[in-house]
């Protein structure tokens, strides 16, 4: 197990066993890479977007200065927006701020660094604290955040993962597969009005039957390449759900991506359940900078977002204040003041055998130190920590 510095300019944490890499950079906690190495090479799967590059985040001070990969969105998920005079940047000062290391060490059974951050805002008195974890054989990271809230008053917020992945992982033909019954397109007045191929604000039952503009329907369950759209929709996590969870296959290198976290059925007291798997689809529908090299250019910025939040959309804590209940899930967190709220969360690369590669991934079931994948009849088990239990112990927090 190893943890350190790399050699690269905005110097991130960089976490790794024998067989995956994660990094981790201080400014807006972002990991722009999360990587499996292979006999043919080292494969990572985080999004690294182009405009990312030094002369173009001098050009962009903001978040698309340094977004990247994963990175925690708190208490806002989307837009800047206002909400009780405090002006709240894109995605949360999570996910802008500089945080803090509190420690950082390595060991034969994990590696990993603790982080912290206050809010800059006297208005919205919060704190974060994180714990980012590799443990030994096994290809996952785990992030373990405690939300505080230092005032008198509970306050709501938004949080969520913004997991991104890219090339040379994301391509056309990768299968997307993830925990939800209900879905809804993003609603008229958003960012993908002028972008998007799918009907705006249209609720249907299942990613292969996703209603057109023009009419018809499309599949997105497979990913069809860069095509010059881009689109949001949401999915609802069931509240009957022991565990909710995202899946991007590539099956050309039979690799799955998976995204993880406790669903409400098997929910701790003070812990979160994430309400919304997310899936932001950029595929080549923004004709204008950053993401196509000049206005009216062709966008070729190719990545997918597989979000787990509780948010509105991703149109920000003020959208969500609004609209407190969506496809039957909550769209905030509350947090009393002086309490805390946690999250469990968990990304993994992992290797598909040829029968549920052909059958797809339909399902996901945690059990003691494993995860299940099933298919029809095909089913993988892995060693990942999908019930989150030894981690919590590792701190302090209690269990189911």
């Amino acid at each position: 197990m190893k943890a350190g510095r790399s050699g690269e300019d905005r110097r991130p944490l960089l976490l790794s066993n024998d067989s995956v890499d994660a990094a981790i950079e201080l400014e807006g906690g972002m990991m722009p890479v999360f990587a499996l190495r292979r006999p043919s090479g080292r494969i990572n799967v985080h999004w690294l977007p182009p405009f990312r590059l030094p002369a173009a985040r001098a050009k962009d001070g903001g978040l698309l200065g340094h977004i990247a990969g994963d990175f925690l969105c708190c208490p806002n998920f989307g837009p800047e927006c206002g909400v009780d005079g405090e002006i709240l940047p894109p995605h949360g000062w999570t996910a802008n701020d500089e945080w803090r290391l509190e420690s950082f060490r390595a060991d034969s059974a994990e590696a990993r660094c603790d982080l912290s951050l206050d809010a800059r805002s006297p208005g919205m008195p919060l704190s974060w604290r994180r714990r980012i974890t590799v443990l030994e054989g096994q290809n996952a990271y785990y992030s373990l955040t405690a939300v505080r809230n230092r005032g008198e008053a509970a306050l709501h917020v938004n949080i969520g993962h913004h997991n991104t992945v890219g090339p040379p992982f994301l391509e056309a033909g990768c299968r997307i597969s993830l925990a939800a019954d209900r879905f809804m397109t993003a609603p008229e007045g958003t960012e993908f009005d002028a972008t998007g191929r799918l009907e705006m604000g249209a609720e249907f039952e299942a990613l292969g039957s996703a209603p057109l503009r023009g009419g018809g329907v499309a599949d997105l369950r497979e990913v069809p390449g860069l095509i010059g759209s881009t689109d949001f929709v949401t999915g609802a996590v069931p509240g009957k759900s022991a565990l909710g969870w995202s899946c991007v296959v590539n099956p050309r290198l039979k690799l799955a991506y998976l995204c993880l976290f406790p669903g409400e059925a098997a929910l701790p007291s003070g812990e979160i359940a994430l309400s919304f798997n997310d899936l932001w689809m950029q595929y080549g529908g923004r004709r204008f900078e950053p993401w196509a090299p000049a206005p009216g250019a062709p966008d070729r910025t190719f990545c997918l977002g597989t979000e787990n939040a509780t948010g509105a959309f991703a149109s920000g804590l003020s959208y969500s204040l609004g609209l407190p209940r969506l496809l039957g899930r909550p769209t905030t967190v509350r947090v009393e003041g002086g309490a805390e709220a946690r999250l469990c969360y968990a990304a993994a690369l992992v290797e598909i055998g040829q029968e549920l590669l052909a059958e797809g991934v339909r399902d996901a079931e945690a059990e003691e130190g494993g995860l299940v994948l099933k298919g029809g009849k095909a089913f993988q088990r892995f060693r990942l920590e999908a019930d989150f239990g030894s981690l919590r112990s590792a701190l302090g927090w209690p269990g189911p």
